[in-house]
C-alpha cells in the first residue's frame, strides 16, 4: 500500500546537513518527493511510497543527523498522488 506524508521539522535543522540526510535515507528506501528549507527555519519534506518505508523515513527524520536537534516533527498524511519521479533536494 502506498502513502504520502507531509513532514515539517523544527529545531536546529538548517545548516547541519539535514536535507542531505533526508535525501540519502529517502533514496535508500526507494521513496519519491522532495525536501527543502523553509524561511521559518524549519525543513519541509513531502514523501510518497510504500507505507512501511514512509514510516521508516519518518522515524529517521525524528532522530536527524548527528549535528541536528529535532524539537518537533509535524506529520500530515495525505492521499497518495504518485506525483514524483524521484526524490530531490530543493534549494
Amino acid at each position: 500500500m502506498n502513502s504520502r506524508a507531509v513532514i515539517i521539522v523544527s529545531g536546529n535543522v538548517q545548516g547541519v546537513g539535514f536535507r542531505y540526510y533526508v535525501y540519502r535515507n529517502a533514496r535508500a528506501l526507494n521513496l519519491t518527493g522532495f525536501t527543502e528549507n523553509l524561511y521559518t527555519g524549519q525543513v519541509l519534506t513531502v514523501v510518497e511510497g510504500e507505507d512501511i518505508f514512509v514510516k521508516e523515513l519518518i522515524n529517521k527524520i525524528k532522530i536527524g543527523p548527528p549535528h541536528a536537534t529535532v524539537k518537533n516533527c509535524n506529520i500530515s498524511w495525505e492521499v497518495y498522488k504518485n506525483e514524483f519521479e524521484s526524490f530531490e533536494i530543493k534549494a
